[in-house]
């Protein structure tokens, strides 16, 4: 007699690589797509009649973004990478 647990329990490799690539799929174009719309409402800033900001401001912004791409990169492409959010202007 089969043991159901055991049975229903065993996933073959590829069932699992499948439903491990359909998780990242959702969850990279879920945040990808929040990631983007935040990088949107940030340029929004960019309205000179309702702020006063100075190129400066602008570069550590921009900066401060680019960073975090870097560290993005670097994460996914090998092991480690910082989660602090630091920024200031």
């Amino acid at each position: 007699m089969l043991d159901k647990a055991g049975a229903e329990g065993k996933e073959s490799k590829a069932a699992k690589a499948t439903s491990k690539r359909e998780k990242f799929v959702l969850l990279a174009e879920s945040r990808t797509r929040t990631a983007i719309k935040a990088i949107r409402i940030i340029a929004k800033l960019g309205n000179r009649n309702a702020y006063d900001y100075t190129e400066a401001d602008v570069k550590k912004i921009a900066g401060a973004l680019s960073r975090e791409i870097e560290a993005l990169r670097a994460r996914m492409l090998s092991t480690g990478g910082k989660d602090v959010v630091d920024f200031k202007l």
